[in-house]
């Protein structure tokens, strides 16, 4: 089912997280696999997990796939974690994309987390990305409102760079940290609103019903400091799916 939102974005409503799941894959393989198109953007997160279960096999049957021709920018990464580390998002789409479909090192482009700067490495990364270009941004959403971790408040203009992280996302992030909220690290290299907003295309995907009041307030507030993700009204081409639980609560 397709709605419009106060004049919004494209927003298509789906039965369940598994329709959510290869719909959005749909659209992101279509990106990834034109040769004409800039790198696309990705996100981890428990709601890219089916997302990217349904995203490989529709790679791998593709023949238009070329594993040395993939070049892709994360969103985040955890300061003070290896790539090496399962717990990092780097060890996330490893093992999510980047074992499964036989890419190289460095296709999967992240921030380190392990530089011994981050500022100089969020601003090496943000000129890396702004070199390249961003074709389609994948989004997941924060309880909070956030997208990437630009945690409130946080306004259009916020550039690449580290942040810490709040207390709400840490309690969100700390499945991937046996549980424990207190493991999750304090601090990450983010890129801001103003490189997601510079992205040709967003896909923002929400799923469950625990998200259904943060969807409701980014699609019918103003945009504000405090909810990030409303920013992302201010972009002319921006596509939301979710599924009817995450949807639950719009008017």
């Amino acid at each position: 089912m397709f709605m419009s939102v106060a004049a919004g974005p494209s927003l298509e409503v789906l039965p369940s997280l598994e329709a959510v799941a290869i719909r959005g894959a749909t659209l992101l393989a279509e990106a990834l696999l034109d040769p004409q198109r800039p790198p696309s953007g990705l996100a981890t997160g428990r709601t890219m997990l089916p997302l990217y279960g349904a995203l490989r096999p529709l790679l791998l049957a593709d023949r238009r796939f070329e594993p040395s021709a993939w070049r892709s920018f994360n969103l985040d990464e955890y300061v003070g974690l290896a790539p090496t580390d399962c717990r990092s998002f780097a060890g996330y789409m490893a093992a999510q994309l980047g074992d499964p479909l036989g890419l190289a090192p460095g296709r999967l482009a992240l921030p380190d987390g392990l530089a011994p700067d981050p500022a100089l490495e969020a601003e090496r990364y943000r000129q890396a990305l702004l070199q390249a270009g961003l074709g389609l941004q994948l989004l997941g959403l924060g309880n909070n409102g956030h997208v990437g971790f630009n945690e409130p408040p946080c306004l259009p203009q916020a550039r690449c760079r580290w942040v810490e992280l709040s207390a709400e996302t840490r309690r969100q992030n700390a499945a991937g940290f046996g549980g424990d909220p207190g493991a999750v690290p304090p601090l990450a290299i983010t890129l801001g609103l103003a490189e997601i907003l510079g992205a040709q295309e967003l896909l923002l995907v929400v799923t469950g019903a625990a998200k259904a009041q943060v969807l409701r307030r980014v699609l019918e507030e103003p945009p504000s400091g405090e909810l990030p993700a409303s920013w992302l009204q201010g972009h002319g081409r921006w596509r939301v799916l979710c599924d009817r639980d995450a949807a639950s609560a719009l008017s």
